[in-house]
């Protein structure tokens, strides 16, 4: 898969992930995300960074088994997406998430957020390493799996917490469904597009 960046003239390869990519991937997805508004609320601050990089890691491990991981070449772009059948994680995943959201986990629990439409995949993750955001990578490396979905006839879903990425979801095709203010923490913003008529 070839996608352009935007502001480039280089062609930048995206793939599929491997097995052996998934602790560099987390690494630029911690980074992506350091100060995302979500998991900033979602994460106790002792510890922060070490907790984001790991959960990073126990997702991208889980939508690599059941889903489509893809990055660029030089591993500054993830996006990480899953099916509608995929399988809940192993029970020893979901206990390690747990601990490692800690405190927080109680009000996590508590959150009542729009689900998926039937038959969507998820766009779970999308982040560009920081030096490199601004250039097209996000777009490109989730357009790719978007293609891939398309050929599958189904819609996809997200959320985001942050506005300028409501934006860039919205000239790929996305649409937000709903608007969600999370108590003390950020507002969410769930967005399905629907599936191509191709």
């Amino acid at each position: 898969m070839n996608a352009h960046s935007h502001g480039t003239t280089t062609t930048t390869a995206i793939r599929p992930a491997r097995v052996e990519d998934l602790a560099a991937a987390a690494r630029t997805l911690a980074a992506a995300f350091d100060e995302y508004a979500w998991t900033r609320w979602a994460i106790p601050e002792e510890g922060y960074a070490q907790r984001l990089e790991e959960l990073q890691r126990l997702y991208l491990g889980h939508a690599l088994q059941y889903g489509l991981v893809l990055l660029d070449d030089q591993m500054a772009a993830v996006a990480a997406f899953l099916p509608p059948d995929a399988a809940e994680p192993e029970p020893f995943v979901q206990e390690r998430i747990a601990e490692l959201h800690g405190d927080r986990l109680t009000e996590l629990m508590g959150l009542s957020l729009p689900d998926a439409p039937d038959g969507a995949w998820t766009l779970e993750t999308v982040g560009v390493d920081p030096r490199r955001q601004g250039t097209g990578l996000g777009t490109a490396v989730t357009a790719a799996g978007l293609t891939v979905i398309d050929e599958r006839g189904a819609p996809v879903a997200l959320q985001t917490s942050d506005d300028r990425n409501v934006r860039l979801y919205e000239r790929l095709g996305f649409a937000v469904v709903e608007t969600t203010q999370v108590p003390n923490g950020p507002v969410v913003y769930s967005m399905v597009r629907e599936k191509s008529a191709r």
